[in-house]
């Protein structure tokens, strides 16, 4: 197999920190559309989230980069 078991933990382990991200960025509607929801622009949703699933991604690229490192 590519990766070992140390390679897929990491993929898990940034899978769930990209899924933390996408919770994070939930809410913030209104059930009104006349009504304007200032919870939409706070610092959750815009700069911690989109923060977070980007600490996944580079976590999943470390995990495979770490699996050709090896392979090679």
């Amino acid at each position: 197999m590519a990766l070992d078991a140390r390679g897929l933990k990491l993929i898990l382990a940034g899978v769930l920190v990209m899924v933390a991200g996408y919770i994070l960025m939930m809410g913030g509607g209104s059930r009104d559309p006349q009504v304007f929801n200032e919870a939409m622009f706070d610092f959750r949703r815009l700069v911690a989230a989109p923060v977070v699933i980007v600490a996944g991604i580079v976590v999943i690229i470390v995990a495979l980069a770490g699996a050709c490192k090896k392979k090679q």
